[in-house]
């Protein structure tokens, strides 16, 4: 047996109950194995895969909170910091009902490598907690976030932890975690980013993600001969990362015709409509039905089926293994030409492979949604040097970033003698630096 399967049967032992976290090891330690077994004899007695995937630290913690009724209420909450090799430890809060240990691990485990690829000096770190946000007043969403941030406020801090959003974390939530952050520590820094920007947020921020996932696909059909004007893009998810990326696929020449939430999709041949979009999804809260209530040209279906249209170009951006084996043989069977992910795997093992062999241009989140933790990462150095950046300044160096990932997944794909394989591009791009920063730095 090999170093990777040793590991990867220690990991599978040890974290059973995690499918989610043994379903992105198992893709980057298939995906590095050349790389590994290059230097399997260091590698080994370093035990660098076995410190890879163990957290440095796994914080778990009550939060209980007072509902509008009087009622307390009691959440768990999390905080994986997963490895600071190359920088403090960076990563969102997810407040969602499916967050769990095994889900939290899985994002940290990613971020270590997304934070690596975006060439910035940040370590991989995730955290949230099983509270929903949804239908809760605004007086709750504070209680409870005061609440989580008054534990979560001593393991975390501008050269140590940064977090920023994720689902169900939005401006009004890191607003009030911030606020209760500085109100502990009697210290105005750079603890979170998606800051609000009269205090401390950066321009450019809210779109990032969403932005630099299309910096990415333009940049994926231009080296690949194809142009993505007049391209027609499906796009899961109606959160941040789909509204933005919808708007930049518009203002690339391309038209997104689809979009989802938990209860249904849209799907609109006359292109989706941005502002009203972000009017439902940003002000109002409210579900896709408005949406197509007030468009004449959309239909709104229950359920899943945003894959089922035919499209040229699809970007998942709703959240983890929503594009399973049958979603991916429609989009091959209606034409697709890319895939490339706005969500963190939300792409099932299967189904990737498949759109792989069928020759679609795939890029995995951890490249091609890097752009929100670069922006992250911005926006800390902003911080850091009491500075405000333009609009302008902060697009120009996110779609840098961005392009820079594209070539140095293809660089390390190709070096590799797997021209084309985006996925193991980005793992290996991602894990030598890592593990160049780990072995520097001794058993630790």
């Amino acid at each position: 047996m090999g170093y990777v399967e040793e590991v990867f049967a220690k990991v599978k032992e040890k974290n059973a109950s995690e499918p989610e976290f043994l379903q992105a090891v198992e893709e980057v330690l298939d995906t590095i194995r050349p790389v590994v077994e290059k230097n399997e004899e260091l590698y080994r007695k370093e035990a660098l895969l076995e410190r890879l995937t163990e957290p440095e630290r796994q914080i778990k913690f009550r939060v209980p909170w007072v509902d509008d009724k009087g009622q307390v209420q009691v959440n768990t909450g999390y905080r994986i910091q997963f490895n600071s090799a190359i920088g403090p430890y960076k990563g969102g809060l997810r407040f969602h009902p499916s967050v769990y240990v095994g889900i939290v691990k899985f994002l940290g485990f990613e971020q270590i490598f997304k934070n690596s690829l975006t060439g910035l000096p940040i370590g991989g770190g995730k955290g949230g907690s099983d509270f929903d946000p949804k239908g809760k007043s605004d007086r709750e969403v504070m209680a409870f976030c005061q609440s989580f941030m008054t534990e979560l406020s001593k393991y975390i801090g501008q050269d140590e932890d940064v977090p920023a959003g994720d689902i169900g974390v939005g401006g009004r939530e890191i607003g009030y975690l911030f606020g209760q952050y500085k109100r502990i520590k009697t210290s105005y820094e750079g603890v979170l980013t998606g800051k609000g920007l009269t205090y401390g947020g950066s321009l450019a921020r809210t779109e990032a993600t969403g932005y630099g996932v299309l910096f990415l696909t333009e940049e994926l059909l231009k080296c690949n001969g194809k142009d993505i004007k007049d391209k027609t893009v499906a796009v899961s998810g109606s959160g941040n990362v789909a509204i933005y990326a919808i708007q930049k696929a518009q203002q690339l020449g391309a038209k997104p015709v689809t979009c989802s939430d938990s209860t249904g999709w849209i799907y609109d041949p006359e292109g989706i409509d941005v502002e009203l979009l972000k009017e439902v999804k940003e002000v109002k809260r409210a579900r896709l039905t408005e949406y197509a209530a007030k468009r004449s040209s959309a239909e709104y279906h229950e359920g899943k089926g945003v894959w089922s249209v035919k499209a040229d170009i699809a970007l998942p951006c709703a959240t983890q293994n929503e594009l399973l084996i049958d979603d991916a043989k429609a989009l091959v069977a209606n034409g697709v030409i890319a895939v490339v992910e706005g969500a963190n795997m939300p792409t099932s093992l299967d189904a990737t492979k498949y759109l792989q062999e069928n020759g679609v241009l795939f890029v995995p989140g951890k490249a091609s949604n890097a752009g929100g933790v670069a922006t992250s990462a911005l926006e800390m150095t902003q911080n850091s040097e009491r500075l405000s950046w333009s609009f302008e300044e902060v697009e120009s160096k996110l779609k840098s970033i961005m392009v820079n990932i594209y070539h140095n997944i293809d660089d390390a794909a190709k070096r590799y003698g797997m021209e084309g394989n985006y996925v193991a591009g980005a793992n290996i791009a991602g894990f030598e630096k890592v593990a160049e920063a780990m072995l520097a730095q001794g058993v630790c």
